[in-house]
């Protein structure tokens, strides 16, 4: 069972809908006991920093889920937004983020991706490098890609933590791991079956 937490930004339904597809249990829970006992999480998002990381620090399960996560080490799969909160604070906003992963949520170089013929925010289609071996990972192919929707993206101030990168104009960190902590800013919901892999590697191999 991967429990799905719902702190009021997230793609919820769609990410239950794929692991359902992949033919993997899963519940969308904001109840305390529930996260309690959870054994694997997704931490989903969409939206700004700020009312994500509010949302998150004011709801009932805060202080359980830094437990699981920091402590207890259970798997946690941060999702687009998901991943942002990861930081310790972003461009976006000027609440702190959960800084379970070093590095800040900073906004694409809009005259870089000007110069480049491109425009923000980042929606599409895009390919990713692996920056060390994940499991994760396990399975997909060297010309796997994923669908983005995103203007800011998280830069680790840990070479060590950058699992991914993408291009946008310019490199930007993608994909991020720590322990047990997993992330990505792409939408593994939205990106067939790279995204079912994606998902089933973290059902399965974590």
């Amino acid at each position: 069972m991967i429990t799905i937490i719902d702190y009021g930004a997230g793609n919820l339904t769609s990410i239950s809908n794929m692991l359902k597809r992949i033919g993997e249990e899963s519940e969308i829970t904001s109840d305390v006991e529930k996260i309690n006992a959870a054994t694997k999480l997704i931490l989903p998002g969409v939206g700004s920093f700020d009312f994500g990381i509010n949302q998150l620090r004011n709801a009932p399960y805060f202080d359980v889920l830094c437990k699981k996560v920091q402590e207890e080490k259970i798997p946690i799969l941060g999702v687009c937004l998901g991943m942002q909160l990861l930081a310790e604070g972003s461009e976006e906003g000027s609440t702190a983020g959960l800084g379970w992963i070093k590095g800040k949520v900073k906004k694409f170089d809009a005259e870089k991706i000007k110069l480049a013929g491109l425009k923000v925010p980042h929606m599409g289609w895009t390919d990713i490098a692996v920056n060390k071996p994940s499991k994760i990972l396990q399975g997909l192919p060297a010309d796997a890609h994923f669908y983005f929707v995103h203007s800011y993206y998280f830069s680790p101030s840990q070479a060590e933590d950058i699992l991914l990168t993408s291009n946008y104009g310019y490199s930007f960190t993608s994909g991020v791991e720590r322990e047990n902590i997993v992330a990505v800013q792409f939408h593994p919901e939205k990106s067939h079956k790279y995204g079912m892999q994606l998902y089933r590697n973290f059902a399965c191999l974590y």
